[in-house]
């Protein structure tokens, strides 16, 4: 159910979003509404409202919505209705009523994430572990607690800051310079050679193959409290013990600890364990967790309060006012979408692979993902989709409003309409591409759900 509700409540806002975009562009300009659909095929629920009685309804397919307007092509029309005939107005105006949807959705995208910025978007710190031999880090000099300031010119605040940067530098299969800041508080430029990542590396862990990995601060694996009926407190162990090995693995960390619980989900464990001197052995069996594809396992116990600073001080919130806040974010959703459309680009040229394209299954499953995580993860998750829906529209397909703009343009450029036929065939290769599209994106979509 949190995954149904996640992704209800992504496609609806999302779709009212744009569609208000185009409606209240059609009503400033005096186009006559007729309908106003969330969703596709039956109608569930419908309501007339206005003094043009515009039909406001939800529909039984909720993968878009649509907003119907008064057009001599599409029926006979009242001689009063005549004027206010989306197909009567001017190139510019049908231009802006058109395009008002994804400016609507690039609209709520900067809201979103200018109440994020306001409110504070916690993250980890670019702090970097000593990387594998021979990766790109390492050949880069990069030393454990290494901060990785900036990459490119662009200042690098959280992980996900890295991982965004990365991809984008990686399709390039070039190099690029970093900013290191040691932890004496020297600065250092660096070189990342990336020549060597190939295109399945951009669908699998990036950031391991160039040698980027998350430094985490050395924890002894001493148990703290207890979640309630958890599966450590169920077969004896107790807050305080420190965990020795597991399986006759040394573990020498919290991390070690928690690594090895997360891979062995399921499976009865044996856990060599020191207890105030004494030493004793405890069979415990963590809990399988399913989050969407990802599968771990979890013993409900949490790190000692005492240690919970030493993971904390590796932690960022960034948070700004609210005018730095409002540039910040049209700055966000300008270098999602310029990022959007060169992954498109490359996916096209074929230097990204089209394993990348998603589709409702995906956004279902990691609607619902961010929905469990809290708001703050859902609102930005809410938003990066937001940014994508406004950049797919524009795409200048028929059938998509991108492609009606192609077709005001020719009518700017030749100095009439578009003629029927040329049109009709623009939709139906528009129907083809999409439909392919869409049936190639649930492909991906299946293979990630069943393969992981």
């Amino acid at each position: 159910m949190t995954y149904v509700i996640g992704f209800i409540l992504t496609v609806g806002i999302l779709v009212v979003f744009h569609e208000l975009g185009h409606y209240l562009a059609a009503r400033l300009m005096g186009v006559k509404i007729l309908r106003f659909s969330v969703g596709f095929g039956r109608t569930i629920w419908s309501r007339r409202f206005g003094s043009d009685q515009t039909e406001w309804a939800i529909s039984a397919v909720p993968l878009g919505g649509y907003v119907k307007m008064v057009d001599e092509r599409e029926g006979d029309v009242s001689p009063t209705d005549r004027p206010r005939a989306f197909n009567r107005q001017s190139v510019g105006t049908r231009s802006f009523i058109v395009v008002a949807g994804p400016l609507a959705n690039f609209l709520l995208a900067w809201l979103l994430y200018w109440v994020l910025l306001m409110t504070g978007m916690p993250g980890d710190k670019p702090v970097v572990a000593t990387p594998a031999a021979n990766t790109p880090a390492a050949a880069a000099q990069l030393k454990d607690g290494d901060i990785l300031r900036a990459i490119g010119g662009d200042p690098m605040q959280t992980w996900a800051d890295v991982r965004m940067r990365m991809l984008e530098e990686a399709s390039r299969r070039g190099s690029v310079e970093i900013d290191v800041e040691s932890q004496g508080g020297s600065h250092a430029v660096r070189t990342l050679d990336l020549s060597s990542i190939t295109r399945d590396d951009l669908d699998k862990d990036l950031l391991g193959k160039i040698g980027l990995r998350q430094f985490r601060p050395f924890v002894p694996a001493v148990l703290g409290e207890f979640t309630a009926n958890s599966p450590a407190l169920r077969a004896g162990l107790a807050e305080g013990d420190r965990i020795v090995s597991i399986d006759g693995n040394a573990i020498q960390s919290w991390y070690d600890f928690t690594s090895t619980i997360q891979k062995n989900p399921g499976k009865e464990l044996v856990f060599a364990v020191d207890r105030g001197g004494n030493a004793l052995t405890v069979k415990a069996t963590p809990d399988l967790v399913t989050e969407g594809r990802v599968k771990y396992g979890r013993l409900g116990v949490k790190l000692p309060s005492r240690y919970q600073e030493e993971f904390r001080q590796f932690t960022v919130t960034v948070r700004y006012g609210p005018i730095e806040a409002t540039i910040k974010a049209a700055r966000k959703v300008v270098d999602l979408s310029m990022f959007s459309l060169k992954m498109l680009g490359r996916m096209i040229m074929g230097d990204v692979s089209w394993k990348n394209l998603s589709g409702p299954i995906t956004i279902a499953d990691f609607a619902g993902q961010s929905v469990q995580l809290g708001w703050i993860t859902f609102v930005g998750f809410l938003a990066l989709v937001s940014v994508s829906l406004g950049i797919l529209n524009l795409l200048p397909i028929p059938l998509l409003d991108g492609g009606h703009l192609v077709y005001y343009f020719a009518e700017i450029v030749k100095g009439s309409p578009v003629s029927e036929k040329t049109m009709e065939i623009g939709q139906r290769l528009g129907l083809a591409l999409l439909l392919g599209l869409t049936f190639f994106a649930f492909y991906n979509d299946l293979n990630r759900l069943f393969t992981g």
